[in-house]
């Protein structure tokens, strides 16, 4: 799983679709391709990122949910959160030691 994960990482695209589901939860493809048209300026075809969307749903990073027609796609960052938990910072300060 962490493999997959990584390699979902690995790809500025893909963390790019990332910040707009974080933004924006339960996007279509449609929208998507819309945003990253509009707001980053990248000229990608649909097929391109359905393909980066199945590589983000294989790793657990996205999720998908169908509403008749429309299919859904929402971020899920619990794969996140399984990846600092293997890796815990024994040395860093809790955020109850650390001062501003």
């Amino acid at each position: 799983m962490a493999d997959d994960l990584f390699k979902a990482l690995a790809d500025p695209t893909r963390r790019t679709i990332l910040d707009e589901l974080a933004e924006k939860s339960g996007q279509t493809l449609f929208e998507i391709c819309s945003r990253l048209s509009m707001r980053h300026q990248l000229g990608i075809s649909r097929q391109a990122v359905s393909q980066h969307l199945a590589v983000l749903e294989a790793a657990g990073l996205v999720e998908t949910r169908r509403e008749g027609r429309c299919k859904f796609h929402d971020l899920n960052t619990a794969p996140l959160r399984h990846i600092t938990e293997r890796w815990p910072d024994r040395g860093a300060p809790g955020p109850e030691e650390s001062t501003p």
